[in-house]
């Protein structure tokens, strides 16, 4: 087990936490932030480590699904002006809450599962998640939930967004195989937080059960650090990785720069 102070390298892809499902990647011609909720808010555990006007200089931002702590749209209306050339991506289904944040439409880009986008160096493949259930719109054939494989370089990444497994999820993923970092979320889910909305993911013990199936070389936890009443244990999910697929599987517990 190790920590992430401030990132992780992999090749010439650095990648650094910004709480919850939050990371910024930077490559050597692409900046690219996923699931920053950047907003204040009184609930939050740990302040925002890059003010919302301060986050400058961003060529691609990446929504996972329509969730305050992974689009957050206070910040978007602020980075679609202070990042006048920077690409939006998120699910097809959020296509007119992201263009009233004033988005522009040649910038907003919606993936369903199974599409890719190219912007720059950096290509992006959308899976669908089952945010606790895997929500279809029977209608659009949309997925409000999406994880993403983010292929830079020789570089994969897996942000899984908020997700359980489901089937037909696992062959979805080793398509992409080798993965070079996979980040997971490990709040789990229960009866209490469902009859309060409070919709669930993977428990520690399944994330780390999904991450020996895929054999990436680094697995890093999400989701555990910013609600006191929607956290969970990266320790606990460290001490699994590490008993069952310590030989395969290096897992780095990050930290807030």
């Amino acid at each position: 087990m190790s920590n992430m102070e401030s990132f992780y390298r992999v090749g010439e892809v650095s990648i650094q936490w910004l709480g919850q499902m939050g990371f910024l990647i930077e490559t050597p011609t692409d900046r690219i932030c996923i699931d920053y909720y950047a907003s204040p808010d009184d609930a939050r555990q740990t302040p925002p480590p890059i003010p919302v006007g301060e986050l400058k200089d961003i060529d691609i931002f990446i929504g996972t699904h329509d969730h305050l702590d992974h689009i957050d749209h206070d910040a978007w209306k602020v980075w679609t002006k202070t990042n006048p050339g920077a690409r939006f991506v998120f699910p097809a289904a959020h296509m007119d809450k992201v263009l009233a944040d004033g988005v522009d439409v040649g910038k907003a880009v919606g993936l369903n599962d199974g599409e890719s986008v190219r912007i720059g160096n950096t290509t992006i493949h959308a899976i669908a998640a089952a945010h606790e259930f895997l929500d279809r719109d029977p209608v659009t054939g949309f997925y409000p939930y999406l994880q993403y494989i983010i292929e830079t370089g020789s570089v994969k990444i897996h942000h899984a967004g908020d997700t359980v497994r489901y089937e037909g999820m696992m062959p979805k993923i080793r398509s992409y195989r080798p993965i070079d970092v996979q980040i997971l979320p490990i709040n789990g889910r229960d009866a209490k937080r469902y009859l309060r909305n409070c919709i669930g993911n993977m428990t520690y013990q399944e994330a780390a059960d999904l991450a020996g199936e895929v054999e990436p070389d680094v697995v890093i936890p999400g989701h555990w650090d910013m609600f006191a009443d929607n956290s969970g244990d990266p320790d606990a999910f460290a001490d699994y990785i590490e008993a069952k697929y310590d030989k395969k599987i290096r897992c780095i517990i990050p930290k807030i720069m």
